[in-house]
């Protein structure tokens, strides 16, 4: 095969795993916004949860370390194409650019607040540090971008025994600390009546980037189709396998141990209820060795499916930032509809303007919107991404 033909097979498949993940991520911001006891209950907890209401959460588990393990397997593709001064620079600008967007657009969107009374540090805000870092290591060999990848993902849980310990004296670890690695939510006030939630500490997905960075090697030509098919599929396996010898064990892995429930169904929501805030090395392992054997399956299929995920997966950047806007205009329409009035637009327990706490549908039409959503996005990311592959101007790769 020629092996320009086999590149854009590779890359096709890493743009439709892309474009699959967020389409799920998008049906977890409609719950968020949409679900009547999305600010009510923990979806996950065994207890008060339902099978239906833990799978609509926990699938879209795969899509923040998927979004960034891919990030960095791209920007290994990137760097074919410059010297790794070039690269470096281009990292470590885009970035700052999405730590910028994730503070001044992304956290609009969110809270709908201009006054930015609450400012959100989520996934983009991980990607961007994510990316300075890359940019700065990325002129290590490539052995000590692995190496730095693997110690940060199977070594970061041990940070966990201090930040218990501060906990248990009730003594916490502070600002710095929250933001490398052991925010939980963790809010600060940065000005009067102005706060700060540290939700992606960045120490654990820099980890994933580094190793989705290394990744990237399998998609170049020296790794023929059925050598790296078969890496994938060992890989992935291997890190699933990693997660139940973990779990089993169930010492070290994860901040939160696994406590047997008195129902079969409870204790198989216990048993996969790991860490995402941080994200545990038993939460990458589950969800990444799944995203390697899903990205295995997907190379050179070609189907309505694939076609339709690959128009998100192409333009990530534009669809994550519009589907906000768009997901919570949607909620104002229906915060109206609903019958509330102007005095209900601002909440005490929930930080997204238009939200109260109260309102909301059954999960179903939950689903119904995500749909509704997904298929108003799809003619747009598609004439963004035509609009994108015909034009060469410096500002698309940034958007």
């Amino acid at each position: 095969m020629n092996q320009n033909v086999f590149a854009k097979n590779r890359v096709e498949s890493i743009d439709v795993l892309r474009g699959i993940v967020m389409i799920i991520m998008a049906l977890d911001h409609v719950r968020d916004f949409f679900h009547v006891g999305a600010f009510q209950a923990d979806p996950l907890d065994p207890a008060t949860t339902s099978p239906m209401l833990y799978f609509t959460r926990w699938i879209t588990h795969l899509c923040a370390p998927t979004f960034v393990f891919l990030a960095g397997t791209s920007s290994y593709l990137v760097g074919l194409r410059k010297s790794k001064a070039e690269l470096s620079s281009f990292l470590i600008k885009r970035g700052v650019w999405l730590i910028l967007v994730e503070v001044l657009v992304v956290t609009l969107a969110l809270s709908f607040n201009p006054l930015y009374n609450f400012l959100f540090l989520q996934v983009i805000w991980a990607i961007g540090i994510s990316m300075v870092m890359l940019g700065l290591l990325v002129r290590l060999p490539y052995a000590a971008i692995f190496t730095i990848g693997l110690v940060i993902v199977f070594g970061h849980n041990l940070l966990d025994y201090p930040e218990a310990a501060h906990a248990a004296h009730k003594q916490p670890l502070g600002f710095l600390w929250d933001l490398v690695h052991g925010a939980r939510f963790a809010i600060y006030s940065y000005a009067p009546n102005r706060v700060l939630a540290i939700i992606y500490p960045f120490l654990p997905w820099t980890g994933l980037m580094l190793l989705g960075y290394s990744a990237g090697k399998l998609f170049t030509a020296e790794f023929p189709a059925a050598r790296r098919k078969k890496i994938l599929v060992y890989l992935g396996f291997g890190a699933i396998a990693l997660f139940f010898l973990l779990r089993g064990i169930n010492l070290y892995g994860d901040p939160v141990r696994w406590v047997k429930q008195d129902t079969l169904l409870k204790n198989l929501f216990a048993f996969f209820n790991v860490n995402k805030y941080p994200p545990s090395l038993m939460y990458m392992s589950i969800t990444i060795g799944v995203s390697l054997l899903i990205l295995r399956l997907l190379e050179g299929v070609r189907n309505p499916i694939t076609e339709f995920s690959k128009v998100f997966g192409r333009v990530p950047f534009f669809y994550y930032v519009v589907h906000f806007f768009l997901i919570h205009t949607l909620t104002v329409i229906a915060f109206y509809m609903s019958g509330y009035k102007s005095g209900d637009i601002v909440s005490n327990q929930v930080p997204f303007l238009f939200r109260p706490v109260e309102f909301g549908y059954s999960l179903w039409g939950v689903y119904l919107i995500w749909a509704a959503i997904i298929a108003f996005l799809y003619p747009l990311c598609r004439k963004y991404n035509n609009y994108k592959s015909t034009h060469q101007k410096w500002w698309l790769s940034y958007i």
